[in-house]
Parts: structure tokens; C-alpha cells; sequence
């Protein structure tokens, strides 16, 4: 699955914050219901078999006979479930999950062919654990074949999971209905009664009723097509390879589709409400060169003979693997030539090439639980990076890659983070995994990998993995000792489970010359939470390196943690990069001769920060200040990450922080400067909060002032690579919201012309952000957006009239924004996270957002569920930039009175804790930044 970083412009109020962003987690707590009841009672009050949250494992499905029938205008279902079983012990009830279904009948049928004896099946419910056990009259005997049969009923959710109902507008402005659905992770039981964990992989032969003038559409390739009753056609659907339940799919619509052939033979379709079918081409292509490029890379054939692609109305994750059918947002599949941005573009590709990533890893080879979902989603994530790199040159992936990096370390660098392999039980804890720790440091752990073993040695390994386990199910551990049978190719050979060096490696290629145990390397980065901090100290030829456990805030207490650190280095004498894996806390290496600086992390390749001890920062800022091209730009922004990284646990000073961001004068390159953004935005942010008017005025102008060479030469144009169009995009957006005039005249400019003329003007897209922005500050012209936002077809363009509305100064028009969206009418409520975070962001709205998450909790619970991404994204979005004691006590109040309905969520705690950071950090660095900003030297640069 796609995880939503609501894909919104990367403004001031969004991308540009990410470092204090999306920061959503889980732990293993006590929740409201415990995970073992002694003697449980069902709900007729008889007691119930089974007292775990987890289902027994003797009882394994092998197959599934699936009939749905929705009717769309009732928003009703029935559907009938036959299961193939068979049990390894004796035993009477067999334990399955249900949820929100009414079940009418269930039988069990014996034995095989035409000799199967059938008997009625007592159903007991237990809704907290959203499970049912039917009991037979006599105990199942062991490795007999069986078939439960089970008649039941539900209503189409009102969600965004389980079977549920999406509407959209056709342009005539009929509102039309559709059923489709989301199973991950625990929603497969919301459509049929099934057995609900990933383990239990079987095969499915699905049939739909539907009335003729819909289309119905599964996981696999339609076989024919049955007319049951008049006005009433069953569609039978070929059987499915071996799958977990949460993988299933099927939708019920008026969709149209375009289609085209892979080279070995795949027919790959993109599915779309009728009126926007016309954006479908972009992702076609990718898809089929994304498909065929993974069954070259994996060596593994795909093995569905059709990978459908559908653009579902409403939706509420980014996407959905589904084998053979993935479900996608309409922003993260369909792109309109003539209005999308180039951010879309960049955005579609990737979502695409994870979706693709995951028929592989995740389909085809599963994590045996969720607590180990980072095996599905850090691939997926790490994936996207090595196939748009080769598919998709010009899109410069590894521009934003490691921008990924810096977004979980923010994360990750609170005490109330999580290891990236974690046991997790109940849905909410299970929907709290996905989360930047299982994807993006899933991601940025597997890439410190392949730099570590070498790009080919790593693909072999993942090779090896994916033939050793297809259609079963691994632990974290499988994937290591996978990994441990490759050797890297450099002259490398296997001992007693080891890779070890024949001769002593060049100083160039310094991993350490015993074994080589990836598996024990690897454990430190999953079975530990958080990332080392490497402080360096250079004497003479000696470089002394010491690891600790990086967290934030000066009073921390030593964890003792320990990594086996894959350490990377440049210096001022040689340009290409050492190696040396630090496994102790403290270690030295020898020079072959002294330097001027020495540059640890070469590319950002590793998750781990460093400081450089005595002179060594001022080493860096002066090598940035004075040419700066002397190392790349990933490593320019992993420096000012760093830098800002130190600040916070006291390292190092804020004037030397900011001193280094000076040089940023000089910057062109998209990753320097947006980090330097996501660094120096929030400081005014946190002023915001405090009303600290004067010191906020002189930052945001200091700013400005900072990037105006370079907002100055942006043409209001959509010339340049992607990198270029993205940076302008966030440049202007910047300027003008920072009331910087010679941008806000153009914008005004363009405004009015594109009002004039209706809307129908065409803009450059990388502008339109900008001139919408600035267009919103007046009631005429944001009432004018609304309207035309009503009528729009194209995703990016809605979203920056979204991002464009929230950014009004009026109360009233915020409020009413809130309310709008989250009715979700005209607007609708799968944007709704996305605007609470945004009005959340606005100094005027903040307090509004804040309230509005407070008095509509419970109903927002409903819709999106505890624990799911969504919440988190909330919770953190219109609390997480706090600075005052006073709101400190409002987050802890409200949180603690939810008792089991939020109380207890992993997004609480990483809320109150930044928010206790970002208290100390102000009152600690505040007077330092006004004494600073009196006397920065920035016109002497």
C-alpha cells in the first residue's frame, strides 16, 4: 500500500515542513480490549472457544468459493462463502474472522465430490476480537478435506475500507455510486467471512452479481459472464494463485479502460470513472515499462496473466497492491497533460512502480505478520528508487530519495519511535505500522545495504529470496540469511556462513577485512529503535570515531544501543569514497595523510548522522562557503540535516547552524534547498505559535532575503527538468506567500487575467500554485476558486485550489472550509486530512484546525479508523508545531480523556514529545537566533 503523504504542492504550509510532518507509528500497549480474555462470551452470551486475538493455526484454508451480490442502490450486499479446510488436530469449532456481517446460515460439508455429507454449523459471534466460531456437531478429523459453507449478509461501509461505497460527478452533475474495496490490513472480513492474517494464504475463485449496466472487475481475468435473472448478470472470474486475503479485490462500476500488452504477453488496463478516462495514458505506459522492467530485475515471470489499474472516487490511502487489480487514488494514477504538475508526474511514476514493486514483494512473497510489514512496504518504498532510476531517467528520482531518509530520522529520533520490525497485535496497533519507520527507513536501510554488498551482490540476494519463498510467507530473519549467502563482488568468498576477504582489501574499500554477517549487521537496524550518532575527531592522521544512540533533546539517557555502522568518508585529498564498518562504540582509523576536512556519509547512503568534533564543522562551512561543489548536493543537504540534527541535542550552537545556511546563497540543486527549507521554516512556524511577532518578521525576511538570487531567476514558465520545475514550483510559492512583492505582483497579474477569462486561461502549472495562493487572500477571488475547484477534472489542479484556499487569512472562509470537507459533499472527506493539516499550518487557523480535531473525534475515528495513517496525520498536523506550555497541557488534557478510543495511540506520544522539544529548543535558542539575525553577515557572502 501506498501510504498518503497527502500528496500535496510541497508549500510553505506542507512539503516544506515535512521534517516536523507525518510522523506516524505504533507500539505494543494495553488497548482498551485486551488481546486475551480468560473466558470470553459471545454475543448470545454462551461462552466463546477462543480466547486469543491471533486465529489457532490448526485449521488451514485452502481454498475459497467467494459470491458477492451488491445492490447499489440499497448499499446492500449478500454473499455466500464456501472454504476448503482442513484440520491438523482435533477439534470441534473452528475460529474465523467476521465483521459487521449478519450471518444467516453455515454448513459443513464432508468429504469430497459427489459423496459430501453435509450438517448444519452452530455460529457463535465474539465482535471484540471481530471473530466467529462455528461449531460442528462432532469433532474434524485430522487431514480430512472439508468444506464450511456460509450464507450471510452487510451493508456497503461507509468508510474507506472493507466493501465500500465511492460516488462521483459526472460533468453533467448526476452523482453516480460504485462498490469497491480496501482489505489491507484487516478489512477482508468486513466483505466475507474468512481467516484474516497474512499466513493464511489460499486460492479464490470469486463471482459478482451485477445489474447489466455495470461493469465488475476481481483480481483475475473474467471467464463468462451468466444471466441469473433478468436484469441480473453473475460474472465468473478465473481462480487466483495462492494469496493472502488481504490481497483480494473486486469493484463494481461504470469504469472505462485502456489497455496494452507487455512484451511476455500481460495485458495491463487503467480503469477510470468515464469523463477522466482521457488522463489514463501516462500510467499505462509507466505501468507496462515498470512491469516488464521488474520481471527482468527479479528474474521471476509476473505470474497473473492481467495487472489492472483503477482510479477509485474516493479512497483514502495513496494505493493498493491487490494481485492483479491495484486500486489507486485519482491523484496517484491519472494525470492530465494539460494541467498536471510536475510534482504529479513525479508522484504517479512512483506510486505505480510500488504498487508493481509489491506483485513481488508481498504478493508473491509475504511477511508471515504485520509486525514485519516493513518486508512489504521498505521494498516497495526502496524499489520505487531502483526501477524509475532505470525506467525513468529524466525524473532524477535520486534527487528526492534520500529526502525520504531525513523524513523518518525526524520520526525516528523520538523516544517514543518504534523498531522497524515490531510485535504488534489488535487492528489499531497493526494499522499503526504503516508508517514512516516501516517504509521510508525500511527503504533507507535496505539502500545502506546494496552500498554496503554492492548493487549486484544485493540483487542476487533479493533474487535468491523471492525464488526460495514465492507463495509462502518469511519472517524478518529469511530475508537475512538470503542476504548472507551473496557475497559482494570484490573478490569476496563464503565461510562458515560468512563472507570473508582472501587477501586485505585496498585503504578505497575499508569494510573491515573479517566476516562479512549481514544477518547480525542487519538486526541492529530493525530489532533496535532509532539511528546512531557517529562524532568524529580528527588528529593528525588519526580519525577517532565514537557511535551513540541519537535522540533528541540534551537529556537524554544512554540507551546502549549499538550499530553495525557501514561508514563511508571523502576528504579534501581524495574524492572518491573510503569504507570502514564500525561494529565497537568507539574506533580509529589511520589517513594516509592529514586533511583539511573529512566528509562522513558520502550521498547520504547511510541512516546515521554525524558531528564533527572541534574544528570540524567549521571546516565544512567554510568549504560550502567558499565552493561548495566540491561535494555533492545529497551531501550538502545531509550536512544542513545534520547541522539543525545537533542543534537539537546540543551538539552544536545555533548561530553555527545558521551560520552554515549562508551558503545557501550560492545554492541552485533541489535537495540543499529544501532542506535548508524544511530546517529554517519551522523556526518561524514555532515563533507563529508563541506570537513572537518581531523576531518571526526579521526570520521570514532574513529568508527571503537568503534565497532572492534564486527566486529571482525563476521564469514563470514550465521549462527545465522535473528537479527545476519542483524547486521553481516551491520557490514562487514561497516568495509569495512571504509577501516577497515582485513576486506577488506577477501573481496578481496572472490571477486576474485567469479570472477574466474564467479560468479558461492556461497557466503554467509550476506558477499556478503561486498565483492561487496569492489569488485566495481576497474574498471575491477565493469564492472564484471554490467554484471553480466545483467543476474541475483534474486531480493536481483541485488539490492546488485546496492548498490555495487553505491559505486564507479569514476565519470564517477556514471554518467553513472544515466543515465543507469534512462533510465531504462537494469536497470530499479523503481531502479532508490533508486540509485540517494545511489550515493546521496557517497562523490564523491553527487554533480552528485544533478544535475541530477535538470536537469531531469520534466521528473522525468512524471514518478513518484508530490508529490508520490518516488519524496520526491529523493528530500530528494540527498539533505538532506547539511551542507553549499552555497548549502542552490542552494536547495531554484532551488525549488522556479519550481513554481507550485514542488515548493510548503512538501518535500521542510522538505529539507531546515534540511538542515538549520544541518548548525547550525555543527557550533555549530564541534569544540566540535575535541576537544572530542582528548580526548575520549575509550581504558579505
Amino acid at each position: 500500500m501506498t501510504s498518503l503523504s497527502i500528496k500535496w504542492p510541497l508549500g510553505t504550509m506542507s512539503f516544506l515542513l515535512s521534517s516536523l510532518l507525518i510522523l506516524l507509528t505504533v507500539s505494543t500497549r494495553s488497548w482498551g480490549q485486551s488481546s486475551e480474555t480468560t473466558s470470553p462470551k459471545a454475543s448470545d452470551g454462551t461462552p466463546f472457544p477462543w480466547n486469543k486475538m491471533r486465529l489457532p493455526e490448526h485449521i488451514i484454508p485452502r481454498h475459497y468459493d467467494l459470491m458477492i451480490h451488491a445492490n447499489l442502490t440499497t448499499l446492500t450486499f449478500k454473499g455466500t462463502t464456501a472454504i476448503e479446510i482442513t484440520a491438523s488436530q482435533r477439534t470441534s469449532a473452528i475460529i474465523l474472522h467476521s465483521n459487521h456481517l449478519q450471518i444467516s446460515k453455515a454448513t459443513l460439508k464432508k468429504g469430497a465430490g459427489e459423496r459430501q455429507s453435509e450438517e448444519p454449523l452452530r455460529v457463535l459471534e465474539y465482535p471484540p476480537h471481530e471473530q466467529i466460531a462455528l461449531l460442528a456437531p462432532e469433532p474434524l478429523v485430522v487431514g480430512l478435506p472439508y468444506t464450511i459453507v456460509i450464507e450471510y449478509a452487510g451493508k456497503l461501509s461507509e468508510s474507506f475500507h472493507g466493501f465500500y461505497k465511492s460516488t462521483y460527478r459526472t460533468k453533467e452533475g448526476e452523482v453516480r455510486i460504485l462498490a469497491s474495496t480496501q482489505f489491507e490490513p484487516v478489512a477482508a472480513r468486513m466483505a466475507f467471512p474468512c481467516f484474516d492474517e497474512p499466513a493464511f494464504k489460499a486460492s479464490f475463485l470469486i463471482k459478482i452479481r451485477r445489474e447489466p449496466r455495470h461493469l465488475a472487475i476481481s483480481n483475475m481475468p473474467l471467464v463468462k459472464s451468466v444471466t441469473v435473472a433478468e436484469g441480473l448478470i453473475e460474472d465468473h472470474f478465473d481462480v487466483t494463485v495462492k494469496m493472502s486475503t488481504y490481497l483480494v479485490a473486486f469493484i463494481i462500476s461504470d469504469f472505462k479502460s485502456v489497455s496494452k500488452m507487455t512484451k511476455s504477453g500481460v495485458k495491463v488496463s487503467v480503469y477510470a470513472v468515464p469523463d477522466k478516462i482521457n488522463q489514463a495514458d501516462y500510467a499505462l505506459d509507466a505501468a507496462v515499462t515498470l512491469l516488464e522492467f521488474y520481471e527482468d530485475y527479479f528474474s521471476i515471470p509476473y505470474p497473473l496473466p492481467k495487472q489492472d489499474l483503477a482510479a477509485i472516487p474516493d479512497f483514502q490511502a495513496g494505493a493498493m497492491e491487490n494481485w492483479g487489480l491495484t486500486t489507486y487514488r485519482e491523484s496517484s494514477l491519472l494525470f492530465d497533460a494539460e494541467k498536471s504538475s510536475a510534482s504529479s508526474k513525479l508522484g504517479i511514476t512512483l506510486t505505480v512502480s510500488h504498487e508493481l514493486a509489491h506483485q513481488w514483494f508481498g504478493n508473491l512473497v509475504t511477511m508471515e505478520w504485520w509486525n514485519d510489514l516493513w518486508l512489504n512496504e521498505g521494498f516497495a518504498k526502496f524499489m520505487e528508487f531502483v526501477s524509475v532510476s532505470v525506467t525513468h531517467p529524466e525524473l532524477k528520482v535520486e534527487d528526492y530519495f534520500f529526502g525520504k531518509c531525513f523524513d523518518a530520522m525526524e520520526v525516528d529520533a523520538l523516544n517514543s519511535s518504534h523498531p522497524v520490525s515490531t510485535p504488534v497485535e489488535n487492528p489499531a496497533q497493526i494499522r499503526e505500522m504503516f508508517d514512516d519507520v516501516s517504509y521510508e527507513k525500511g527503504a533507507c536501510i535496505l539502500n545502506m545495504l546494496r552500498d554496503y554488498l554492492s548493487a549486484e551482490a544485493f540483487k542476487r540476494g533479493i533474487v535468491q529470496y523471492l525464488q526460495k519463498y514465492s507463495y509462502k510467507n518469511t519472517k524478518n530473519e529469511d530475508l537475512w540469511n538470503s542476504m548472507a549467502s551473496i557475497c559482494p563482488t570484490d573478490g569476496t568468498e563464503r565461510m562458515d556462513g560468512f563472507c570473508s576477504r582472501g587477501q586485505p582489501s585496498s585503504s578505497s574499500s575499508h569494510w573491515r577485512q573479517e566476516g562479512l554477517d549481514v544477518k547480525t549487521m542487519m538486526n541492529t537496524w530493525t530489532l533496535q529503535k532509532g539511528f546512531p550518532l557517529i562524532t568524529v575527531t580528527v588528529r593528525g592522521r588519526n580519525v577517532h570515531m565514537r557511535q551513540e544512540h541519537y535522540l533528541k533533546g540534551a537529556d537524554t539517557t544512554e540507551t546502549g544501543y549499538l550499530w553495525h555502522v557501514p561508514l563511508t568518508f571523502i576528504t579534501s585529498k581524495s574524492n572518491s569514497a573510503h569504507k570502514f564498518l564500525l561494529k565497537t562504540k568507539t574506533d580509529v582509523l589511520i589517513l594516509p595523510e592529514e586533511v583539511e576536512w573529512i566528509k562522513f556519509n558520502v550521498g547520504m547512503n547511510g541512516y546515521y548522522i554525524v558531528h564533527y568534533e572541534d574544528d570540524g564543522w567549521d571546516s565544512l562551512t567554510g568549504l560550502l562557503q567558499g565552493t561548495h561543489t566540491a561535494i555533492s548536493s545529497n551531501d550538502r543537504a545531509s550536512l544542513i540535516n545534520s547541522a539543525f540534527q545537533l542543534v537539537s541535542n546540543g551538539k552544536l550552537s545555533i548561530e553555527k547552524a545558521l551560520d552554515l545556511t549562508l551558503y545557501l546563497k550560492h545554492e541552485t540543486e533541489i535537495m540543499p534547498v529544501f532542506q535548508g527549507m524544511n530546517e529554517l521554516i519551522p523556526m518561524y512556524k514555532l515563533m507563529e505559535k508563541r506570537e513572537m511577532n518581531e523576531v518571526e518578521t526579521q526570520f521570514k525576511a532574513f529568508l527571503i532575503r537568503l534565497l532572492r538570487d534564486l527566486i529571482d531567476k525563476q521564469t514563470w514558465t514550465d521549462e527545465g527538468s522535473v528537479s527545476q520545475r519542483m524547486l521553481r514550483s516551491q520557490l514562487l510559492l514561497l516568495a509569495c506567500v512571504r509577501k516577497y512583492q515582485p513576486c506577488v505582483q506577477r501573481a496578481e497579474g496572472y490571477f486576474r487575467d485567469w479570472k477574466e477569462a474564467n479560468g479558461n486561461l492556461r497557466l503554467p502549472n509550476d506558477v499556478t500554485l503561486a498565483v492561487f495562493a496569492v489569488g485566495a487572500q481576497t474574498p471575491e477571488g477565493w469564492d472564484f476558486l471554490y467554484k471553480k475547484y466545483q467543476s474541475s477534472l483534474s486531480s493536481t489542479e483541485k488539490e492546488q485550489i485546496e492548498f490555495a484556499l487553505c491559505t486564507s487569512q479569514n476565519e470564517e472562509k477556514l471554518r467553513w472550509l472544515l466543515d465543507q470537507s469534512f462533510k465531504g459533499d462537494i469536497i470530499k472527506t479523503q481531502e479532508f486530512p490533508g486540509i485540517l493539516r494545511a489550515v493546521g499550518r496557517n497562523p490564523v487557523g491553527y487554533p480552528l484546525a485544533w478544535q475541530f480535531l477535538r470536537e469531531n473525534w469520534n466521528k473522525l475515528v468512524e471514518k478513518f479508523d484508530l490508529g490508520s495513517p490518516s488519524i496520526a496525520y491529523m493528530v500530528m498536523g494540527t498539533t505538532n508545531q506547539f511551542s507553549t506550555r499552555a497548549r502542552l497541557e490542552e494536547v495531554k488534557g484532551f488525549f488522556s480523556s479519550l481513554k481507550e478510543n485514542g488515548s493510548q495511540l503512538r501518535c500521542v506520544q510522538q505529539t507531546i514529545e515534540t511538542i515538549e522539544e520544541n518548548i525547550r529548543w525555543m527557550d533555549k535558542n530564541f534569544d540566540k537566533i535575535r541576537l544572530w539575525l542582528q548580526n548575520e553577515k549575509l550581504e558579505l557572502l
